[in-house]
């Protein structure tokens, strides 16, 4: 088994002609892969989108389970604007419908964001010969073949074949026990102790507003380098060992520009976002460049569902669904919570849907680095990731909600 689902690698050409692409190069995917989406069509709700690209324009349609497209723009239906340079990224995977959401650059005159989202997986099955999600698909057997225990904590000893399957099946994992209460004391003071050498708006910090009007800090980037415990941790052969999980030669590669995050995740944040609504990893573009890395949280305070404790869609990883939100229609994919303990550990891979539910009673305490592909660490590869990143950036600090439905 492999979580490398890599299909293009960075310096390809990003350019696009548009009437090409809409006139030819869509429908031609579109034909070759029709026996392979169309069963998953049927479960979406396609009403026609018009794609306006400078003064040209295309409908896309759906009649009798199968995608037209067609010059010019449709009497109803949803129509979106988008640039030469937009539609380039939307199609060779740097950007999704969440990209433009986030961004501010959405340009969507009639129908709603959940349409574009819906058209966009369509486009995505047909150029990247993946089938669509359809409930039922994805299945949970343990490495005997029984009903996978979605709910096992594995411990620091178990057999790393054990975590791999799981993590295959599932797109997660729960390590319990990696580290010790007395290490995360230690990290949590160093959190303390760091927290002035941090500054609103000095680019390597993240900050947010809670309902009494305080700024908090609430992400603390190159952590490491304020706290030699963890220093430490990210050199433990325990903690190394995670790379080996997946089999697919995942190295520690951090974040993009740190190693490691610290995060305070206070209650009632009201402005800025601290605690992350339900998106993929991968959820601004770039999954068929990166995906799966792997995500790693330590768990410094630990947290349940009152103390702001990660939530996860069990098989998410294998399903194409969209990218952010909760979608609508079927849901029949198992929405987990994962309660920790001081010093528990968690993994996700990049394509597994999760979130962060916010806290109620009490703060929480967490620190969030990466393994990735080797071959993800190339310059190329770290101009597209600052790339999503700073997107990701700008619209944390002014988006609060998840996009709504207009029509």
């Amino acid at each position: 088994m492999s979580v490398d689902l890599r299909t293009r690698i960075d310096g390809d050409a990003i350019t696009i002609d548009p009437a090409g692409f809409f006139s030819s190069t869509f429908p031609a995917a579109l034909e070759r892969t029709r026996e392979l989406i169309a069963p998953g069509i049927a479960h979406l709700e396609l009403r026609p989108l018009t794609v306006e690209v400078g003064d040209d324009c295309w409908t896309l349609s759906c009649r009798e389970g199968r995608v037209e497209v067609d010059p010019g723009r449709a009497a109803s239906g949803a129509r979106i604007r988008m640039s030469v340079d937009q539609l380039a990224g939307l199609v060779h995977d740097q950007a999704t419908p969440m990209t433009f959401f986030t961004g501010g650059t959405l340009d969507m005159p009639a129908g709603g964001f959940t349409e574009f989202l819906d058209w966009w997986l369509v486009l995505r099955a047909a150029l990247d010969r993946r089938s669509l999600h359809v409930p039922g698909a994805v299945t949970f057997v343990d490495r005997d073949g029984a009903p996978l225990d979605l709910g096992r904590a594995f411990r620091p000893e178990d057999p790393v074949e054990d975590m791999s399957h799981f993590l295959h099946e599932a797109g997660f994992l729960h390590i319990a026990g990696l580290f010790d209460e007395e290490q995360m004391a230690r990290v949590s003071a160093d959190m303390d102790r760091a927290t002035p050498s941090y500054g609103d708006g000095d680019g390597r910090s993240w900050w947010a507003t809670t309902a009494d009007g305080s700024r908090r800090l609430v992400r603390m980037q190159s952590f490491d380098e304020q706290s030699p415990t963890t220093a430490g941790l990210l050199d433990d052969p325990r903690f190394l060992r995670i790379a080996t999980i997946p089999g697919d030669d995942h190295v520690h590669a951090g974040l993009e520009g740190n190693r490691i995050e610290a995060l305070v995740k206070p209650v009632g944040v009201v402005e800025g976002i601290s605690d992350v609504p339900w998106h993929k990893d991968c959820s601004l573009g770039r999954h068929s460049y990166e995906c799966c890395s792997m995500t790693v949280g330590i768990s410094v305070t630990g947290a349940d569902a009152r103390s702001g404790q990660l939530r996860v869609v069990a098989g998410s990883h294998r399903a194409l669904i969209w990218p952010a939100i909760e979608q609508g229609g079927p849901r029949d994919l198992p929405e987990l919570e994962l309660p920790t303990g001081c010093g528990d550990v968690t993994v996700h891979l990049s394509c597994t849907m999760h979130m962060a539910q916010p806290p109620v009673d009490r703060e929480r305490r967490v620190m969030y680095t990466s393994f990735r592909f080797p071959e993800t660490l190339s310059d190329a590869a770290v101009e597209g990731r600052a790339r999503v990143r700073a997107v990701r950036e700008r619209a944390y600090t002014t988006v609060s909600q998840e996009p709504g439905v207009t029509d």
